[in-house]
């Protein structure tokens, strides 16, 4: 018996194995408790293993191509029309290795876990923003509730808001809650936030792709470090346009009979990557002068309203940036008007 090809079903305790020889026939078929992958795969000979790309996947993927096995990682989405009939964990093990074993399926690269560990910074990042924000709009609707509405921005409403209920003569306790507890909460969200800046601003430093990206107009430190880090083979898309579709920046394609019909991007793929390319493309319109900005984009203002140029500068930009990834070269600035 041998085994040419696994698919393999993870959780946080119960894996479920579907593994085939060559003639396609079905010849493993079991569940694994979490103690018990160690063993079963250091036994089995080097095979081919497919994972679903999902929490904890590339750690096992780390660990099994350590045993000596060939180890590929698919998208969930293009494993889910391989499952038959109703969904459970052997179903789903069976189409991922069903799924893998097409031609012209595309993979995820399996991530270092230095990469994982750099790419945490910016997870925490955005809780941290999530969780001052939350804070800020508490604090704010309490405010209202005393006729107090504080300038906008998260660094000017303590001290508004301390002055203004001054003023009022607000109850005890609010003012105790204000000038106290809130600030103190924010000041260590604060702290926090700039140390992963500071490490973000370090990485960003170190690494030639994303000083390079940052050439780019539209694009900041952060949004090159974050580029730099989750993208860690561009050369695995065939095209710009190719990237453009897997940040959701590419239209719907719902076409029958000859007929061409596109609707509104599709949303889908890396959603981080996606709102940084769009905020950009916004600052970059908001200052388009002529003069300054490309004749392109001048002309598609004048045609035009702003977000949806917003979105086909984004498109644009996101393929701008691959091929600087792909080749290394900085960016040139196009001639202006």
């Amino acid at each position: 018996m041998t085994i040419i090809r696994i698919g393999l079903d993870t959780a946080k305790h119960v894996f479920q194995v579907h593994g085939v020889d060559e003639n396609e026939q079905t010849v493993v078929r079991r569940q694994l408790r979490r103690g018990e992958m160690g063993k079963f795969f250091t036994k089995l000979a080097p095979t081919r293993i497919g994972l679903e790309a999902c929490g904890a996947s590339h750690y096992w993927a780390r660990l099994l191509h350590e045993l000596g096995h060939e180890v590929v990682l698919l998208p969930p989405q293009y494993i889910k029309p391989y499952v038959k009939r109703g969904k459970n964990d052997a179903n789903d093990a069976e189409a991922i290795c069903e799924a893998m074993s097409r031609p012209g399926m595309r993979f995820v690269p399996i991530k270092s876990a230095e990469c994982q560990a750099e790419l945490m910074l910016l997870g925490v990042r955005d809780l941290l923003i999530k969780q001052r924000t939350a804070v800020i709009n508490t604090i704010r609707g309490y405010a209202a509730e005393f006729g107090v509405i504080a300038t906008r921005g998260p660094g000017k409403w303590p001290s508004c808001c301390n002055r203004r209920m001054r003023r009022r003569r607000a109850c005890r306790r609010w003012r105790w809650t204000c000038s106290g507890c809130s600030p103190l909460q924010l000041d260590a969200l604060d702290v926090k936030l700039k140390l992963i800046e500071t490490r973000l601003m370090a990485l960003h430093r170190e690494n030639p792709v994303s000083q390079c990206l940052v050439s780019q107009p539209g694009i900041g430190p952060i949004g090159a470090v974050s580029f730099a880090l989750r993208v860690t083979d561009p050369k695995s898309f065939r095209s710009g346009r190719h990237f453009a579709a897997w940040l959701g920046l590419t239209p719907k394609d719902n076409s029958s009979g000859g007929k061409r019909r596109q609707g509104r991007i599709s949303r889908q793929g890396n959603e981080a990557l996606r709102k940084l390319v769009v905020l950009g493309a916004t600052a970059v319109i908001r200052f388009a002068r002529p003069g300054r900005a490309s004749p392109w984009l001048l002309n598609l203002l004048a045609r035009k309203p702003k977000k949806l140029a917003a979105i086909a500068l984004a498109n644009k930009m996101a393929r701008t940036l691959w091929a600087m990834m792909v080749s290394g070269e900085l960016y040139r600035r196009p001639l202006p008007v």
